[in-house]
């Protein structure tokens, strides 16, 4: 591989951005794909897995270009050439690469990987909390699977399309894509590719979504004409998913304290020709409280650490501190608490969190039913991401008593 001098300039300003002013890394590569109307696919390709790459790898590598934050420019230079070292890129005579230590590079590396928290590049607190609630084995198996890029996974709009169709019509625009086993609504593409510009994406016959995400509406059970409502429905990803479960047929009640997000799913509702959902945003707990014992099924897609998510929002890992950890746990357990009463007698509730730590998933659940008498235990699910190749995600199924 050749470096290009205008793709490393965009990506070491990328990568200033993302480290120095904790701007979010898909914003920041977004904005970089636009820089040049001349690149091709492979350009921005190489733009968007190297900055990826490098804030995925960031402490490993600061660590072996002897680099502490924040970087200056030259800084991030050393670190990109850590990076095209380890990668085996000849470096061109370039004055940011003059004096590299090559050799020392990779001796350096070598030493590293002997130690967890630099061979796969977190904060020791994530470290220590991580292992002290999975286990070191369990930890260190899935945060190696964390740092591997997640792959692109399609959800079927069955509103729309069917898995074969959509297979067939991908395949002529030279998209490949394979069935997963046990994932009823999943395809996954065979290499990367911008699968928003196909005209199967605007006509609304698909939604990209990750695999273990797809599992969480399956979990809830619904049945067309129900009354259901998605209480943390963000953009709309599950809420989506649950209208074509119920063949657009009964109602959705799609909940969020973010109107603009509200937003973003009517839109996206209407290419999906999704249209038993109603949007509400919580403006005050009136709304809350006029959907009590009114849902035969309530999904908390609870906010959480995104610790399962960690493949592709790498920089989560230096965003996250352990403070913010123990406030969503109380968040979590007010929004159980007071979510849970807009299921009706005999009616179920899921909850969800794409995070893998046992305090925000079955601890919380397991506090809520210590202190919620009506409310029993019906199953669960635990998804890691070294077992399952795809986001960590849990999820808890539970019912009111008549």
């Amino acid at each position: 591989m050749r470096l290009h001098r205008n793709l490393c300039f965009a990506t070491v300003d990328g990568l200033l951005q993302i480290f120095n002013e904790g701007a979010y890394a898909d914003k920041v590569v977004q904005q970089l794909l636009k820089r040049d109307k001349r690149w091709g696919s492979r350009d921005r390709g190489f733009v968007a897995e190297t900055t990826y790459d490098i804030v995925r790898w960031k402490r490993l590598y600061a660590e072996i270009a002897n680099v502490k934050e924040p970087f200056s420019r030259d800084e991030i230079w050393r670190i990109f050439a850590v990076w095209a070292t380890l990668k085996g890129i000849k470096l061109p005579d370039w004055s940011y690469f003059e004096n590299t230590p090559q050799r020392k590079i990779k001796g350096r590396f070598d030493e590293l990987l002997k130690i967890r928290k630099f061979r796969e590049s977190v904060p020791d607190w994530m470290d220590d909390l991580c292992e002290k609630e999975l286990g070191n084995d369990l930890w260190s198996k899935e945060i190696a699977a964390l740092n591997k890029q997640a792959e692109v996974v399609l959800r079927v709009n069955t509103l729309k399309t069917t898995k074969e169709k959509l297979k067939s019509e991908l395949f002529d625009l030279d998209l490949d894509t394979e069935e997963i086993k046990d994932y009823p609504y999943a395809l996954k593409l065979k290499e990367r590719a911008n699968v928003f510009v196909t005209d199967a994406f605007k006509n609304g016959g698909f939604e990209v979504q990750d695999a273990s995400s797809q599992l969480v509406a399956d979990f809830l059970d619904v049945k067309p004409g129900m009354k259901v409502i998605d209480t943390c429905a963000g953009a709309g990803g599950k809420t989506l998913h649950l209208a074509s479960l119920m063949e657009n047929k009964g109602q959705i009640i799609a909940l969020d304290i973010y109107a603009n997000k509200l937003n973003e799913l009517k839109r996206r509702a209407k290419r999906a020709g999704a249209f038993n959902i109603e949007t509400r945003p919580i403006e005050s707990t009136k709304v809350i409280k006029k959907l009590y014992d009114k849902a035969d099924r309530v999904l908390i897609d609870a906010p959480c650490s995104g610790l399962g998510v960690l493949r592709r929002n790498p920089d989560a890992k230096w965003k996250l501190q352990p403070e913010f950890i123990e406030n969503i746990k109380k968040t979590q357990s007010e929004i159980l608490s007071t979510y849970s009463r807009m299921v009706k007698p005999g009616g179920k509730l899921v909850y969800a969190t794409c995070s893998i730590l046992p305090s925000e998933n079955q601890d919380q659940v397991k506090n809520f039913l210590d202190s919620n008498k009506d409310f029993t235990f019906v199953k669960d699910k635990k998804v890691l991401s070294h077992k399952s190749g795809f986001d960590g995600f849990y999820m808890a199924l539970l019912e009111k008593k008549n």
